[in-house]
């Protein structure tokens, strides 16, 4: 009875142990999920846990369950500290702020205990120098990036010369919508354009006295780097100033509630830029309507699935997961953040199951080489205007080390 006893208690033990291994691999997602940025989080959330209940269906990542841990950080940096701090505590070595002044001040606490941060499509541009910023993978195209592709768009569109050109830049006054003013000036430089920087006092509600000055400036386009709600008031007063609505190229996080927002009619010609690929025909995406929102299992409201931001979460854990499939397939378990390092270095031309511009991360490019188009709304829906670029590569590299550069004197 009691060698019995001992092997029945022997045998739960193996299958609680069997069901602890299987629940190792921890993704921390810090977002803002209570103020600033609920236009998208809840989008992204959705779709990381979706296609994370997708895998694991599926017997996880190399036989490895996926737990996704979502926690507030309410867009304040103290309190993305906060959650890093309790995360990292519950063994999680994998975080996501989503969130440009958040990430910049959690990244330095990142990189000095080489714990793993996704920092795709938000944050510092610089962070794609690997060899500075070891930790930290913002994979895809960066700010600096895209808003050097608005650029070249500009450039194809005045027959390949921009001098003489004026370029109105319109931002909220924080770290996000600062991001890319260092490289439109080095481009501003090079090309020959004027730059009109229009800084938009937060919370953005009231935009009057910055349209009023774009339409006695008359820049010949706009680049628009508004948020949520900021979008439907730019678009109300560039209305009430006569300025065009194809004038203007707005920022990635621009979606199609915006567009619903400001009338579909009166969107017409607004253009984007674009990280990734939109609307429902993916497989993954076929694969998670027919596995869990047909049998009642989603994590969300399934129209959300319409929605560029539901893509966006999706290809950004595409590629993290892919990079964990890769860790394990290369240096085994338990995971480490060595290994997973190691993983995410390891990806070549992957395209997140066909939803973004394929990339290869390395040791020292952590961007992955990144592409954006420029899309426009037609009135009904989102057409193309270019191909996936990537322009101006040597003087956002350039942008690139100097910053990184300052960062190592900064640490010093």
């Amino acid at each position: 009875m009691k060698l019995k006893a001992l092997t029945t208690l022997a045998a739960v033990a193996l299958v609680a142990a069997s069901g602890a291994a299987q629940a190792q691999i921890k993704y921390g997602l810090c977002y803002d999920l209570s103020k600033a940025y609920t236009f998208v989080t809840p989008q992204i959330v959705q779709a990381v846990k979706d296609y994370a209940d997708l895998l694991n269906a599926k017997g996880g990542i190399e036989g490895q369950k996926i737990e996704i841990i979502a926690q507030d950080h309410g867009n304040e940096p103290q309190r993305g500290i906060e959650c890093y701090e309790k995360l990292k505590r519950e063994g999680v070595m994998m975080f996501d702020f989503l969130s440009t002044p958040v990430s910049r001040a959690v990244l330095p606490r990142a990189m000095a205990d080489g714990n793993i941060m996704l920092q795709s499509f938000v944050g510092r541009g610089d962070a794609i120098d690997g060899d500075v910023f070891k930790w930290v993978f913002p994979i895809g195209p960066t700010y600096w990036g895209q808003v050097a592709n608005d650029v070249q768009y500009i450039k194809n569109q005045s027959k390949g010369n921009l001098k003489g050109v004026k370029i109105g830049f319109i931002y909220p006054d924080y770290a996000f919508g600062q991001e890319p003013i260092p490289v439109l000036k080095t481009l501003a430089a090079k090309e020959g354009f004027e730059l009109q920087l229009f800084p938009n006092p937060l919370p953005g509600k009231d935009q009057a006295a910055v349209w009023t000055q774009i339409r006695r400036s008359n820049p010949d386009w706009i680049i628009s780097w508004n948020l949520s709600a900021m979008h439907v008031v730019a678009a109300k007063e560039a209305k009430r100033n006569g300025i065009p609505m194809d004038k203007m190229i707005v920022v990635n996080w621009f979606n199609e509630v915006d567009i619903a927002n400001i009338g579909a009619a009166e969107a017409k010609g607004i253009k984007r830029g674009t990280n990734v690929v939109g609307g429902k025909d993916h497989p993954v995406m076929k694969q998670i309507e027919a596995e869990l929102y047909a049998k009642g299992k989603g994590n969300g409201d399934v129209k959300n699935m319409s929605d560029i931001y539901y893509n966006t979460g999706l290809a950004m854990y595409s590629v993290m997961f892919e990079g964990t499939r890769l860790a394990i397939k290369q240096g085994g378990l338990p995971l480490t953040p060595a290994k997973i390092k190691a993983g995410l270095e390891s990806l070549k031309n992957f395209d997140a199951n066909g939803l973004m511009s394929p990339v290869t991360v390395t040791a020292s490019d952590h961007g992955g080489g990144g592409k954006t188009r420029v899309d426009m709304w037609d009135g009904a829906k989102w057409v193309p205007q270019s191909d996936w670029i990537s322009a101006y590569a040597d003087v956002v590299g350039a942008v690139v080390k100097e910053q990184s550069a300052e960062f190592v004197k900064s640490q010093k």
